[in-house]
């Protein structure tokens, strides 16, 4: 069964730093571009960092260039978004999403999100 979890969410002030966790089971997340979401209500989902699969190349939104870092740990079937110096604009629910070709389709997976709030 494909489960992808997020954790590491919650209250921060502005300037501090979190580092969001999704664990994958189901398959091999090494295998798999993988990235994460935002989302404010009311607004679309929007992405905010990538890794390729494929030569573990990564990419971020212009907004958190600087600030964020994606990261995969193979052993553990983890990735990791490290956040640093952030601000009240960051506040939003995080998913992760992975997309794996199963051969003759390719499935996309969420996580159920985990909530970062910036505030004093």
């Amino acid at each position: 069964q494909v489960q992808l979890v997020e954790s590491g969410g919650g209250l921060v002030q502005p300037g501090g730093s979190l580092r969001l966790s999704c664990e994958v089971s189901g398959f091999t997340v090494s295998y798999s571009a993988t990235a994460w979401f935002r989302q404010v209500p009311g607004k679309e989902r929007e992405g905010v960092s990538c890794i390729s699969n494929v030569d573990g190349r990564t990419n971020y939104a212009d907004s958190v260039k600087g600030r964020f870092t994606i990261s995969r740990d193979s052993a553990k079937n983890m990735v990791f978004l490290q956040m640093n110096n952030l601000n009240p604009e960051d506040t939003a629910v995080y998913y992760c999403h992975s997309s794996r070709n199963w051969g003759d389709f390719v499935g996309n997976y969420w996580g159920q999100g985990t909530q970062v709030t910036v505030s004093l």
